[in-house]
């Protein structure tokens, strides 16, 4: 059983680290908040949207989005155009500037943490082509423990990428290096829609 849980832990922290759109939303609302709390409502939605993806793969509901060719390409397509426009957000975006400051109303933020997590087509493939397919090598309680503990991976990296984003936010009084970081996400958001664009072609 513990080889089960080792599985599940690696393949969680390999699929969840590389830098992406989510992970970058994630970290600004921890820098940009005034209160870590204030960036729970983003913390808790992209858990609950990586549970609902990881799930789907594991029940192999998922396996939808293979069986048809048009499905692929409106979700690359819908993808493509959120991640531009989610660029042109960060970008504009100056933290330390009152209602930038504030980083908006919970609902808003929710909203946004929805987009990034269900509308970016690599997490939804990685995790069908990834997770799915791995977790056909256990057989039910295994299986279940697998699932479990790349869930935790996920709850536990969300907490502590918040959790780094407030303390580089609260050394930043002026918000210059969460600016840049800014401007870095919405060129990796613009290169992820470009790259998207790619496939569609």
């Amino acid at each position: 059983m513990l080889e089960v849980i080792l599985h599940g832990l690696l393949l969680g922290f390999g699929l969840i680290l590389p830098l992406g759109a989510q992970n970058m939303f994630v970290f600004n609302q921890g820098a940009s908040q005034p209160t870590y709390v204030k960036a729970l409502p983003v913390v808790i939605t992209a858990i609950l949207c990586d549970t609902a993806l990881i799930l789907m793969a594991v029940l192999g509901v998922s396996l939808v989005v293979l069986t048809f060719s048009w499905l692929q390409t409106l979700l690359y397509g819908l993808g493509m155009l959120f991640l531009l426009y989610m660029g042109i957000l960060f970008w504009r975006n100056q933290p330390g500037k009152g209602e930038a400051r504030q980083a908006g109303i919970a609902g808003k933020q929710i909203w946004f943490a929805l987009s990034v997590s269900l509308m970016n087509p690599h997490a939804i493939m990685d995790t069908i082509g990834v997770i799915g397919i791995n977790s056909l090598n256990y057989a039910a309680e295994e299986r279940w423990v697998f699932t479990i503990s790349i869930i935790a991976v996920s709850a536990v990296w969300f907490f502590g990428l918040a959790f780094a984003g407030r303390q580089v936010g609260k050394r930043d009084v002026q918000g210059r290096l969460t600016g840049r970081l800014n401007k870095v996400s919405a060129l990796i958001m613009w290169g992820l829609a470009i790259y998207m664009g790619s496939q569609l072609l």
